[in-house]
């Protein structure tokens, strides 16, 4: 996975860390930044038509199997 790959995902900006376990880790920092993102876009496209919470959720989880993916890279490779 190229650098250009991971921006094109918002999860891709997130900041893992492997631990000494051989887990990957966000910091809370991360995840609360994380949170209020998810609220804002969820603020920014309630009154729109064209987005409803299906929709919201389909790219949540997309983004959800990107940071999967990433968080395997980092355990699987030594981290990126």
């Amino acid at each position: 996975m190229t650098a250009e790959d991971r921006s094109q995902h918002p999860a891709g900006q997130l900041p893992i860390v492997t631990a000494t376990d051989g887990h990957a880790y966000l910091g809370v920092d991360a995840v609360v930044a994380l949170i209020r993102a998810l609220a804002a876009s969820c603020r920014e496209l309630a009154d729109d038509p064209d987005f409803d919470l299906c929709s919201v959720a389909s790219a949540l989880d997309l983004e959800a199997d990107h940071l999967d993916c990433l968080a395997i890279q980092h355990t699987h490779v030594g981290g990126a």
